[in-house]
């Protein structure tokens, strides 16, 4: 697929999108920025809900494709998950569709599969088809909008990658990011891939960077052109030393999802 020019990058305001709104352009494109809040030093930014579908038509109208980061990152009341992840990206898929807009990239998680038991010692990596596994409402979402992805290439011929992102931030911070790190670097050239590559119909991909410790398979990651360039390695010594290693009877280390398995962070807003 020709490189597209025009990108609308949802959730612009939050973290992974205040990287992407740096990173992105550097790869040739011109982002349209949407978020329900308003985004610093950024006048020509929409502001505006998912539940506002006359706004979202208008952000979508004209753009080759979307880069969707929007909605709620962490566990919430279902009622707040339904709104915001459920009910907004079936009005963000409903505008695309209306407006002819090609591909979206959307932002799944490792969370849509996080009851998964991790791998061990030599144990295979994780693949993408691995059964999903949900281990919070947020994680459901997730789920969700990778069959809600589906059901309109199926149905439209609107075509998505979905990215089981792992944990995208400057440097991993405890030892389980070690094997989930998706340094900034590497989801720029991931969602680059994923807005380039040829006839992608709907495909699911995990969102890592080649980390050492590395849980699940980036194959089709690597399919869609994408090829990682950094590793958590370098900071697996002192995050170890600081916290210890992760213990095999700790619940929360002993599945994909982390400690949103039994203690799951909640969205403060």
């Amino acid at each position: 697929m020709p490189a597209p020019r025009t990108v609308l990058l949802t959730g612009a305001a939050g973290g992974l999108g205040t990287l992407m709104r740096d990173l992105l352009p550097g790869y040739g494109y011109e982002l349209r920025l949407l978020d329900v809040r308003p985004v610093a030093d950024e006048p020509g930014a929409i502001t505006a809900d998912l539940a506002d579908t006359a706004a979202l038509r208008e952000a979508v109208r004209g753009v080759d494709a979307v880069v969707h980061l929007a909605g709620i990152s962490l566990e919430a009341p279902f009622e707040k998950i339904l709104k915001a992840n459920i009910e907004g990206l079936h009005h963000l898929y409903e505008a695309a569709r209306a407006e002819g807009v090609p591909r979206i990239v959307f932002a799944s998680s490792n969370h849509a599969v996080g009851r998964t038991p991790r791998p061990r010692g030599t144990d295979p990596l994780i693949p993408v088809d691995t059964p999903r596994r949900p281990d919070t409402f947020y994680g459901l979402s997730k789920s969700f909008g990778e069959d809600l992805a589906q059901l309109y290439w199926d149905r439209h011929g609107l075509e998505t990658v979905s990215v089981r992102i792992g944990s995208c931030c400057p440097e991993p911070t405890d030892v389980r990011m070690l094997s989930l790190w998706l340094s900034p670097a590497d989801a720029a050239r991931l969602f680059h891939a994923a807005l380039t590559a040829e006839h992608v119909g709907h495909t699911v991909v995990y969102g890592s960077s080649a980390n050492t410790r590395l849980w699940w398979d980036l194959t089709g990651a690597r399919a869609l052109g994408y090829e990682p360039q950094d590793d958590s390695e370098p900071y697996a010594r002192r995050l170890i030393a600081e916290q210890g290693d992760l213990d095999p009877d700790d619940e929360a280390d002993a599945f994909l999802g982390g400690r949103f398995v039994t203690d799951p962070p909640i969205w403060p807003y």
